[in-house]
């Protein structure tokens, strides 16, 4: 529990939603989840900057989030932005027109530090006994990756091959392969864990359970299934994929390259099978803020 009871929030300001969510423990159970859809994905130019428009949805976004929080009497929210934000080349610019119109200044999480709190997520999820992890979490900008055998992972890394960017601009995927082994050298002997979106629809598209039946399910997501699936999604308009299983209308059109880059890492680091973490950065975070404020040394803004 943090200190007194204190309820702690983080915003997360990403491509599809600006996601509230506000805890008290650190089970993260919920006091308040409040999301408002965003599509910043048909905001960005041929250069990924972000237009008028996606600044115009991220201002009226932050400001509804923050008036919810202030109804419910939440005080204590770290506002952060995530790669679609923090990778455009106008990132400055905007960031400033984000808190000149909110009075907000959205908090930057890099590449490696979402990365490191993804993994501190999927630790604390599986628990002291989990053995050595490697952490996988594929975004839309960026797909970052962790491991390690301990409280705080050995190797951190983030590379520019998220679903929405790859749809935008293909790369090999031998290129893919080669900097995740650079990266992360010999993790055939950790467990796999899938901490994203991306991760969790590409299990249910593969046959399991569904998000309804809680988050407590075990979930994975296997090799030969992924496979069998990506030529049948390539085949597909985006409108045909959002009628499948797990597949999200918004993000129909990026579950191509989603699939295509989870094979890749699985392929990469020698696994056939990843666990699903309903976990990722956005718990990282928090429990991280639970814990500094049951230190006395929450950093909270």
């Amino acid at each position: 529990m943090a200190e007194g009871g204190r309820q702690l929030g983080v915003l997360d300001v990403g491509c599809f939603s600006a996601h509230l969510l506000v805890v008290a423990d650190h089970g993260l159970r919920p006091v308040l989840d409040h999301k408002v859809r965003l599509r910043l994905d048909q905001a960005l130019d041929d250069t990924a900057r972000v237009r008028r428009k996606g600044v115009e949805q991220v201002v009226a976004a932050v400001r509804q989030s923050l008036a919810v929080a202030e109804r419910a009497g939440v005080r204590h929210i770290v506002p952060y932005a995530t790669s679609v934000l923090r990778d455009a080349p106008n990132a400055p610019e905007v960031f400033a027109e984000i808190a000149a119109g909110t009075g907000v200044a959205l908090h930057v999480l890099s590449g490696a530090e979402e990365a490191r709190l993804s993994y501190l997520a999927a630790r604390r999820w599986f628990g002291a006994g989990a053995g050595p992890l490697l952490v996988l979490d594929i975004g839309g900008g960026t797909v970052e990756v962790a491991a390690g055998d301990a409280a705080e992972p050995a190797v951190v890394g983030s590379l520019p091959y998220g679903a929405r960017a790859l749809t935008r601009r293909p790369v090999p995927m031998k290129v893919v392969r080669r900097q995740v082994r650079d990266l992360l050298g010999d993790v055939r002997d950790h467990r796999a864990v899938g901490c994203s979106k991306v991760f969790q629809q590409l299990a249910r598209l593969a046959g399991a359970r569904p998000q309804r039946d809680g988050v407590a399910v075990p979930r994975s997501l296997d090799v030969t299934d992924l496979r069998r699936w990506i030529p049948r999604l390539a085949s597909m308009p985006p409108a045909k994929r959002a009628a499948l299983p797990g597949i999200s209308r918004h993000r129909a059109e990026q579950a191509y390259a989603g699939a295509v880059v989870a094979e890749t890492l699985m392929r990469a680091t020698g696994h056939d099978e990843v666990v699903i973490c309903p976990w990722s950065s956005r718990e990282g975070l928090l429990l991280t803020l639970l814990d500094d404020a049951g230190n006395g040394a929450c950093r909270v803004a």
